[in-house]
């Protein structure tokens, strides 16, 4: 971990924080902005930047300008201006970066027309910001049993309180578009307070929930993972993979992040192999292709006629056929192009450390059981036997 407050205590448990995915120190968070101009001084002549990053609840990040010319440093909590009343947050970037943040996410207003910060936030401030904190899970339970009584079609995530308590922010999940006015009249009724909905999508909910993927570790989107890229079922054809949705999705429901991870190099490995959908022309018929092996640079092809035997092709010798074919030549058959060069066989698992081996479980136990029951059993008949003869002697 990034910070002490969250390491393990001398009991080996870990100690925690307890701030809900805001961590004490800002060491450990997946949005923190390593400042690496921190220690550079400015040119002279040169008045520092003005602007601030402020990060909130849920990741939820703003920029405000600093009008009172603070001394603010990165883990600073501040009270600043919102609509209505003030909100609390905690600094995340200061200096240049933040010009250079703000470039990025393409913000175009001048520092002028950003919010102001109004103060370093006082204990008093603290103290009604964490009231607010403590109070948002019984809301959501409530709020939940709201929607349900409403019979509206929607999922409500989680709470957001404003600093000082007077709105809070609703963030729901829902297939399609929900009428929440009454909701709306509703909540405000029951806890006397302005409210606002937001809906997020399901990566964003499950990247706030976190848990563990199919591969062992963290969610991706839990743990650094910041930009949601749209990912299609194209990305997993590439990549020759199983259409099972009940593998490809991932815990929000949708296709796993990772498949655009690798999807750039299959794409490019993919030049070299000919179309699927081109046929070979033979003087023994067409021939169609079959499978494509990305890793090994092969393609099976089979005549239209005989579907059942498959001729293995190199990509070179596939490409070569179809260069042919255009010329408006014709070769004679597959099986002059077929690739018997042998494949060289790789180690998948070696014993280093005296471990056993990964396929030791594929060869079938022989049940030692039988053996013993059948063992015992020629006893007895032997000696039957053997008495039988001994008389009949």
């Amino acid at each position: 971990m990034g910070c002490t407050s969250c390491a393990s205590g001398a009991d080996g448990q870990p100690k925690g924080c307890k701030n809900n995915g805001t961590c004490g120190t800002d060491g450990c968070n997946k949005l923190t902005v390593f400042d690496w101009l921190s220690n550079m001084a400015l040119p002279a002549n040169v008045a520092p930047f003005k602007a601030v990053e402020v990060r909130f609840k849920n990741g939820r990040k703003e920029f405000f300008q600093n009008a009172e010319n603070l001394t603010l440093s990165i883990g600073d909590t501040i009270a600043t201006e919102a609509s209505p009343g003030h909100d609390i947050g905690v600094v995340t970037l200061t200096g240049e970066l933040v010009r250079v943040q703000m470039k990025k996410k393409k913000i175009r207003k001048s520092v002028e027309e950003l919010p102001k910060i109004y103060r370093k936030a006082s204990q008093r401030d603290i103290d009604i910001w964490q009231k607010c904190r403590d109070k948002e899970q019984e809301v959501q339970k409530r709020s939940r049993e709201i929607a349900m009584r409403l019979g509206l079609q929607m999922k409500i995530s989680d709470i957001e309180y404003q600093g000082d308590g007077s709105k809070a922010i609703f963030y729901y999940t829902a297939d399609d578009r929900v009428d929440f006015r009454q909701l709306i009249k509703d909540l405000a009724r029951a806890f006397n307070t302005r409210i606002e909905m937001k809906q997020v999508g399901f990566r964003q909910e499950a990247a706030r929930l976190g848990g563990i993927g199919s591969c062992g570790r963290e969610l991706c989107c839990s743990t650094w993972l910041t930009d949601f890229r749209s990912v299609s079922t194209s990305a997993a054809r590439y990549q020759q993979l199983s259409l099972n949705p009940l593998k490809l999705a991932g815990q929000c429901g949708k296709l796993k992040c990772c498949l655009n991870y690798e999807l750039d190099t299959y794409l490019e490995a993919l030049k070299e192999f000919p179309k699927t959908d081109i046929k070979l022309k033979t003087d023994k018929g067409l021939a169609i292709c079959q499978k494509i092996d990305i890793f090994k640079g092969l393609l099976w092809y089979s005549y239209v006629d005989d579907g059942m035997n498959w001729h293995q092709l190199s990509a070179a010798n596939a490409n070569k056929i179809i260069a042919m074919n255009k010329d408006g030549k014709k070769v004679a058959s597959l099986e002059m192009f077929v690739d018997d060069s042998p494949q060289a066989s790789t180690e998948l698992f070696s014993d280093v450390v005296g471990q056993d081996s990964l396929t030791r479980f594929d060869t079938p136990k022989k049940n030692k059981r039988k053996k013993r029951r059948n063992k015992k059993g020629r006893g007895p008949r032997n000696k039957n036997r053997n008495r039988k003869s001994n008389k009949n002697a």
